[in-house]
């Protein structure tokens, strides 16, 4: 049936299933948590975590990913519903950076990827903590918006259906707030179709007052809406990455990276392309021990799972463009250098 089709084609067809199967698990973990974040976590609990210090509170976020286990094929829903409920911007970024990488389970898979040493895998966490605290406080600092998209931030506030404090409420990093009239302002103008998700059970009930078989029941419904709004940009950056994968030839890209610079380069390049889940991407990394330097492979380790093709599509369809340009510039400048000079 297929064999009029050319031999790159099909195996493209076949790279592309692999990244879907390989990512699935982990976007639906992902957006379930997003969802229990959404109906189980409120503000109140939140203001109470994070640091109001920018400092601290970029420190908080980069070592909370420890405990979840997430892979960054599914991080990008679990921040948006963070940064939505009130946390600052520039902690949802630091944990966005390094919870795909510190969490026990990329930890392990890393130790014995490299022979159970571990000189590898603390250079990747190091690594990856380093670039969330450089690029977390560039955020905190220096960046002045709200970061994620404005339909965003009116389905979160709509959805909660919860009184706004008199004072500033700060949703985002660096000295962007947004006031109580502003939360009001977006809640008039919240969409149709996303107010049906969260009140069609009874818009007079907080998340807060709603009995637990409720809570789970939207919980479920949530996972759901971000699962279609984040399944589209998976599928397209998957596609992208076979693509790449199939008509660039890795030999190609080995020829080229001689010499620290250039190969420390190109491994940030292959792991974009390659576009590997964090759990996995160790073993990769590790059958090019012979031919690359442990600088080049630790920037394999510490950029992919920060940005590869498919977590790129994901972050714009939940960022601005601009913002996520901020993104890609500081997390791959910082990657490069840590890499440099390990």
């Amino acid at each position: 049936m297929f064999s009029h089709l050319p031999d790159s084609f099909l195996q493209m067809n076949t790279i592309f299933i692999s990244i879907l199967i390989e990512a699935l698990p982990f976007v639906l973990i992902g957006v379930f948590i997003a969802g229990f974040i959404q109906m189980f976590i409120s503000e109140k609990f939140i203001a109470r975590v994070i640091p109001k210090n920018k400092f601290l509170a970029v420190i908080v976020g980069s070592l909370i990913g420890v405990f979840f286990p997430s892979c960054e094929c599914g991080i990008v829903p679990i921040v948006r519903n963070l940064l939505a409920k009130g946390v600052p911007l520039h902690a949802g970024i630091a944990f966005m950076l390094t919870a795909p990488i510190i969490n026990p389970v990329v930890l392990f898979s890393t130790y014995v990827a490299f022979g159970s040493t571990w000189e590898v895998p603390l250079l990747r966490v190091a690594g990856s903590l380093v670039v969330a605290l450089v690029v977390g406080n560039i955020i905190a600092y220096f960046y002045k918006g709200t970061g994620l998209k404005d339909r965003f931030l009116k389905y979160e506030t709509a959805s909660e259906q919860v009184a706004v404090p008199t004072g500033n409420l700060a949703i985002a990093g660096g000295n962007s707030e947004i006031t109580t009239s502003h939360f009001q302002a977006l809640e008039v103008e919240t969409e149709t179709h996303h107010e049906h998700i969260h009140h069609h059970h009874g818009e007079a009930h907080t998340h807060e007052e709603m009995p637990l078989s409720q809570k789970i029941w939207h919980t479920v419904q949530h996972a759901v809406d971000e699962f279609f709004s984040v399944g589209k940009y998976l599928v397209f950056g998957a596609l992208l990455a076979a693509a790449m994968q199939t008509y660039i030839k890795t030999s190609t890209l080995v020829s080229i990276g001689h010499g620290p610079i250039l190969s420390i380069l190109l491994m940030m390049v292959l792991a974009f392309v390659l576009s590997l889940c964090s759990e996995a991407d160790a073993f990769i990394a590790a059958s090019f021990r012979s031919v690359f330097s442990t600088q080049s492979i630790v920037a394999f380790l510490v950029f992919g799972p920060m940005l590869d093709i498919k977590n790129l599509m994901m972050m714009l369809g939940a960022f601005k463009a601009r913002f996520v340009v901020l993104i890609v510039t500081s997390v791959t400048i910082v990657v490069f250098l840590y890499a440099l000079v390990i």
